[in-house]
This record gives structure tokens, sequence and C-alpha cells, in this order.
């Protein structure tokens, strides 16, 4: 029995090429259990001029769908469902019953919230100043796309499927040791380096494994605000110490402080650098007092008003510095690969954590990543990337003169965030969602901020707004403002 031509619809919300959409229509059909074993496709000329698409399309999809024992070619005969094809599967859903278990009481743990949300629908809005989303304007896809295919090529097989729960990918850790970390001015040998889920896996990592039930430390105020609930879930006493147009001073970090975490050449959120006498002063302090100190050198390759002082760790003669790194802002966010940089005994310590909560970050995307850092694809993306975050931060200064809105802790490399005061008396919560109506997405500052309550600061990244869009969306943020 023929499958009528009308049972065939390309979805217009399945992403992928005409032709993985055109496989995903047939397999579904199958696995859905409309179109049965035996039946007889239409011709691929047929259903190509149904669909709209070039017959040889239909033909790639259909030839896919046979390696995969989905269909069975006849010759000229045609294509027809495979006897053997996947069994269609029961979509009933399950019925659904409350739950009895009283969870306010059953749960011994609460996290917190990530304190910074964003709308899922960001993209949406005209004038979206919001913070570490991706440009697919400065992506190289391309290139992404030719080191995945190469990631899965047959003599990368064991990087891809191994489990390497005690190890990370060669290749990648060769990657920076060698070519990541001697532009931050840091030496180091392999089992010094921690491939992680991101920065904030490696963050997490390292507070379990620095602090305790009443571990005096240290966080910068304002600072990254799922760093401090990652800080605050393992009972240490916390002192938030507040940041200036340097950022953290050492004088202020209270006697018996054992842990410091610090964001010394971009601060987080106010984007102030710490300059070399302060930073000489923090890692003597931590000599003088046994402190350790990590560093969230969270966005250096975005440095396009001059160039990054070399990292704290490069200084670092003793082993006192965890340095964290991420690809999070030089690729994208969704990559979720970082790494951390520290004495041999204590990336060990790492390694077996991690092996106990996520084993270690996927093989194919870190053997990706590699390739695409040794071929070159990364210096180029960096390159192109900081070119248009300089264009746009040229605008963006202007438009926020224009308009009497001044920039605080200006860094002295760039990024792609300024942070910015605004009136005395402005909630700034209020004002984001003010600004929701007028098409604008701004980052209130209240949650980075250690006190609860209202602030008048906020963050306006500019790495997701096109640059012609910046200075309407700063009249809109400052008519708000005035008004």
């Amino acid at each position: 029995m023929a499958i009528p031509i009308e049972h065939f619809h390309l979805d217009t919300a399945t992403e992928g090429t005409l032709q993985q959409r055109i496989r995903q229509m047939v397999a579904r059909g199958i696995l859905s259990g409309r179109f049965a074993k035996g039946a007889r496709l239409p011709s691929s000329r047929k259903l190509a001029a149904h669909l709209g698409v070039s017959r040889i399309t239909v033909t790639l999809a259909y030839t896919d769908l046979v390696a995969d024992d989905y269909l069975t070619s006849a010759g000229r005969s045609g294509y027809f469902v495979s006897q053997t094809a996947p069994e269609p599967r029961d979509t009933t859903p399950a019925p659904t019953t409350p739950s009895t278990v009283d969870w306010g009481a059953v749960l011994q743990v609460r996290p917190a919230g990530f304190g910074v949300s964003k709308p899922t629908d960001w993209a949406r809005y005209r004038y979206p100043f919001v913070y570490g989303q991706p440009d697919p304007d400065l992506f190289d896809t391309a290139g992404w796309r030719l080191c995945a295919l190469q990631a899965l090529g047959r003599r990368d097989f064991t990087a891809l499927a191994a489990d390497q729960y005690d190890g990370d990918d060669p290749l990648l850790v060769d990657a920076l040791v060698n070519q990541i970390l001697p532009r931050r001015g840091i030496s180091a040998r392999p089992e010094q380096v921690l491939v992680t889920l991101g920065a904030q896996n490696a963050l997490w990592l390292s507070a379990q494994l620095l602090l305790a039930e009443g571990t005096a430390c240290v966080t910068e105020d304002p600072c990254y605000p799922a760093l401090r609930r990652i800080v605050q879930a393992t009972g240490a006493a916390l002192t938030p110490v507040p940041v200036d147009a340097d950022g953290l001073p050492p004088d202020l970090i209270p006697q018996g402080t054992r842990v410091v975490f610090t964001t010394p050449s971009h601060q987080c959120p106010t984007t102030a650098t710490m300059p070399a006498a302060r930073r000489a002063a923090l890692l003597a302090r931590a000599r003088r007092d046994d402190m350790i100190v990590v560093e969230d050198d969270y966005e250096f390759e975005m440095s396009f008003l001059g160039a990054p002082q070399p990292a704290l760790k490069s200084r670092d003669l003793d082993g006192r510095v965890i340095y964290v790194g991420s690809f999070s802002k030089s690729l994208f966010p969704g990559l979720r690969l970082g790494y951390l940089v520290g004495p041999a005994p204590f990336i060990a310590a790492a390694r077996a954590l991690r092996a106990q909560v996520v084993r270690h970050p996927p093989g194919q995307i870190q053997r990706t990543t590699a390739y695409y850092l040794t071929l070159g694809h990364y210096d180029a993306r960096v390159t192109r990337m900081r070119t248009a975050l300089h264009a746009r931060r040229r605008i963006l200064d202007e438009a926020l003169a224009r308009h009497s809105l001044t920039i605080e802790g200006v860094g002295v490399y760039g990024g792609s965030s300024v942070w910015v005061r605004a009136g005395e008396t402005v909630d700034t919560e209020r004002l984001a969602q003010d600004l929701l109506t007028r098409d604008v997405l701004i980052e209130p500052g209240a949650p980075f901020f250690a006190a609860e309550g209202p602030s008048n600061a906020i963050r306006l990244a500019y790495s997701s707004i096109p640059q012609g869009r910046i200075p309407e969306g700063i009249a809109r943020i400052a008519a708000a403002i005035w008004s």
C-alpha cells in the first residue's frame, strides 16, 4: 500500500537542513505508527515536487534512512518502510498523580536561584543589552562544523567515546598549556590543568575543596551572583568586601581569611582592572597570612582598548593562586567548557571530585574545541569579536555621554559590558520592568550585591545588540531614567 502524498508536510518549526528535515519527517511517521511496515513511499521525484525541493535532496534523505534501516530500496519499485524498522513508540502520556510527599520537609538543601534572570525570548527584543548571549553574526559556524565533523572521524573515536573520568582530552589540554595560558603569562604542565563544565563548575569545584562550615572567606561586592550562592551553600563564613575603582582592596580583607575569590583583570560586574601594585599587595597578603586566592579570568580574550595585564596567576611564585578560565565568552555559553589551573595536588583532588559528579566533559565537545583552537579558527574568531565589540563600545560610550550617563569601574582593555549608575533615587529593578514595554532589556544591579534591596546600578552588555541599534536603545533607557 502506498502512503498518500498528502501525509508529507515539512514542519516549519523543525531546524536543520532540508535533507535533515525530510529524514525527520519520514522517521516520525514510522515511529508514530502512521507509516506501516512494508508501505511504499512516494517516489523521490513526486515527493520533491510536492515539498518544493530538489529531487537529489529527497534521494539523499531516503538513502540516509535506508542506511539506518527505516527504509528499504527495491530498485525501480521505489522505497518501502523496512520490515525491521524501529517499532512505533507508545506516545500515550503516563497518568499524572499528585505527590503526597511533603517536599518542604524532605529537602535538606534548597539551592538559591541563579540571581540574574534573562528572558528566554531575549532575542525578540529590539534593544537587548543582556550579558553573555551569543551573536550568531559573529560566530564562525562553518569552521565549528568542520571541526565537529573532524572530531567525529574514526581516528578520533577514542577521544569521542572513551570514559576519561581520570583525564581530559590530551589535544585540548596541550592547546591550553601551549596556546591559551601563555597569553596570560601562565606556565603550566598538563597535570596542573583540569577541563570543567564552564567557569561556574570550576568555581564550584574550588569552593567544595577549599571551604567547609565556618571557613573564613571573601568575595568581592558586587560580584558574580552564582559565586556568592556557591560559597554560601558550603556554610563558609563569607565576608563581602566592597570593590573600588581598582577592584578588590587587599587591606580590607579581614584577618583570618583563608580563601579569597576575585576577578582582578575584569572585575565582575564593574569591569574595573586591578593595577599591578595592588596585585602585588594581594599576593603578598596571601603569602603572609597563608591564604588561597581563586582568580576568575572570565573575559580576557575580549581585549580591544589595550593589552590585558598578565594574570594574577602569572605572578604566583608559591602556588597560592587557583586560576579559572572559560570559553563561554570567546566561543559560546552553551558550550559549557572551562578549565582550572593550579598546583598538581589541588588539580588531582578536583579531578576526583569532578569524577564523582559528572565524570568528565563530553569527549566530542573537548575534541571539537581542541581542533577549533589548533587549526586557527579560534584566533580568527577572537579577532572578529574584538573588532566588532570595539566598534560597539565606541558607539555605546558616545550614546551614554550624550545622555549624561556615567560608566563606573572603567577597565583598561574592553570586555563586552559596562557598569552604569542611574540617578541616586532610581530603582533599577523597576526601571528594567518599565523598559520591557519599550522593547529594551537591561540587567539591574541589585543581584550582584550582597545586601538585599534596590540598587541604582545597571549592567549594559553590547555583545548581542547590533551596533546600529545602540544609540536608540540608550536613548530609551535615558528617557525612562530622567522622566
